[in-house]
Formats: structure tokens, C-alpha cells, sequence
């Protein structure tokens, strides 16, 4: 697998320096070099590449603008390069792979690589899936079902994030999803609980609900997210509510109108 790269950044020796460290790995192609925000974009925009390592600070257009400017089109992966380390919480809010700090380490950089890998990797095999699924629709379509069953559950897991950046308290956290126990909703605010911490993430229920793989990770309340695996006993209520005990020994009330997902633990 190749990783068709572009380089943005104003200052040459920089560009020439992270260039001599990506010849270290072989699948690195880099395709194209810019010194500005709006050439990087036209770049971007007519390469469509894999991986796109962004300085931040540029004159007039900087690297958080070049990511604005590629809204309306599939995006690259992003690696923020930049010699300030506080913008740190900003590149992560921009879902960038990583945030590398100049001049760049050989390990760290190694480091990112492999995070590139596995995000091409499974971007590009939930794509071949989708395209022999469009074919067996057209030529075989009973054979276009009997495969979205079969392989849905697998590819399924694969759309949906492994770990999940945290904003708080100034901080960056890198929660792995299956240490979230549940998550309690107050207004546009989400309440993260790992078991042995309690994180704050500013994002709605709607849209954490898409990041989550909804085999594991089910609303059991209007404001409640539990994750299915870490539930280790049911208790019925009154008027057909429940508590979920989670391994960490909370409770989580059930309403009736979620009680489909509790059936799942009585059959």
C-alpha cells in the first residue's frame, strides 16, 4: 500500500527535512510540495491524496484554514507539523491523525505512520467492500444480500472510531472506546465515564451515537449511552423499567421505552 503524501509548509529547509525522514519508509510517495495555505488546497483538491503533513503557522492561509477550505470535498488524513506546542487541543479538535512537533523525531514520526496505516487500511477495505457490493447488486442480487449479511457485522465495526479524542480541563485525553462504561447526556455536553475517570466531551448525543458502533454502545435512556459489554447484571423495576449493573458497580435505569435492548441479555 502506498501513501501518496503532500507536504505543506512555508519554510523550505522544513519541508526538506521531514522529506529525508519519510524516505525512510518505503510505502511514503511524495507527490507534491507547497509553501502556503491556498496552494496546498488546490493541491489537495486535484492529487486527492492519502496524507497531508500540515505546518499551522503560515502566512495568510494557515493550516486549520486549509482544512476549512476542504469541507465540501472527501478529506485526506491530516498530520498537524509545528514548531508551538499549543496548538495542540486545536489539532486534535480537527480529528488531525497526529501532532508532531518540530524538528520532527524519527520515533515519533515512525509512530504516526503506523497510525496512517491502520486508518488507510480500513478506509480503503470499507471501500472494496462497497464497490463489490454495487456490483453483485446490478449481476446477482440475491448474492449482493447473502453478502451484506455476512460480512456486515465485520466491516460494520470498522466505520466506527477506536479511540476518541477528549477535550478537558485543558487537556487532550486519547480514550479507547471500550474502556467507556456509559455515557450521561447534559444538553450539548457529554459525560464520559471509563470506570476510574469522568470526562467531559462537548458534542451532542445525535452525533456521539454515529462514532460508536451501535452493537456494543445502546441508548438505554433519553440522556443514556451504555456500553452493552461491561454490563454484568439486570435488575427489574416497576412498570416495566430495569437497572443495568455495570462491572464498575453503577447502576443505569432502563425506561420502557428502550426495553428491546435489555431483551437482548434474557434470550
Amino acid at each position: 500500500m502506498t501513501i501518496r503524501t503532500i507536504l505543506v509548509d512555508d519554510e523550505p529547509l522544513a519541508i526538506q527535512g521531514l522529506e529525508l525522514r519519510l524516505q525512510e519508509h518505503d510505502d511514503v510517495e511524495v507527490i507534491d510540495k507547497c509553501s502556503n495555505g491556498r496552494e496546498a488546497i488546490r493541491s489537495i483538491k486535484t492529487h486527492k491524496p492519502d496524507l497531508v503533513f500540515l505546518d499551522i503557522q503560515m502566512p495568510g492561509f494557515d493550516g486549520f484554514s486549509v482544512v476549512q477550505g476542504l469541507m465540501e470535498v472527501e478529506p485526506p488524513l491530516f498530520v498537524f507539523v509545528t514548531a508551538y506546542s499549543d496548538h495542540a487541543i486545536r489539532a486534535f479538535e480537527a480529528n488531525a491523525v497526529d501532532y508532531l512537533m518540530k524538528p520532527v523525531e524519527e520515533t515519533r514520526l515512525a509512530d504516526t505512520l503506523d497510525r496512517v496505516r491502520q486508518r488507510l487500511t480500513e478506509k480503503r477495505g470499507a471501500e472494496e467492500v462497497e464497490k463489490l457490493k454495487e456490483v453483485l447488486t446490478e449481476v446477482a442480487p440475491e448474492a449482493a444480500e447473502e453478502f451484506e449479511a455476512a460480512d456486515g457485522g465485520e466491516m460494520a465495526s470498522n466505520r466506527f472510531e477506536k479511540l476518541i479524542n477528549i477535550k478537558d480541563r485543558g487537556q487532550i485525553f486519547r480514550v479507547d472506546v471500550d474502556t467507556i462504561e456509559r455515557i450521561d447526556a447534559a444538553g450539548d455536553y457529554m459525560c464520559i465515564y471509563t470506570g476510574d475517570n469522568t470526562l467531559i466531551l462537548r458534542e451532542t448525543m445525535k452525533d456521539l451515537e454515529k462514532r460508536l458502533d451501535p452493537r456494543r454502545f445502546q441508548r438505554v435512556h433519553r440522556s443514556t449511552i451504555v456500553n452493552l459489554d461491561l454490563v454484568k447484571q439486570v435488575k427489574p423495576h416497576t412498570n416495566g423499567e430495569c437497572f443495568l449493573v455495570l462491572d464498575s458497580g453503577a447502576s443505569v435505569k432502563v425506561s420502557r421505552s428502550y426495553r428491546d435492548v435489555v431483551a437482548r441479555f434474557v434470550h
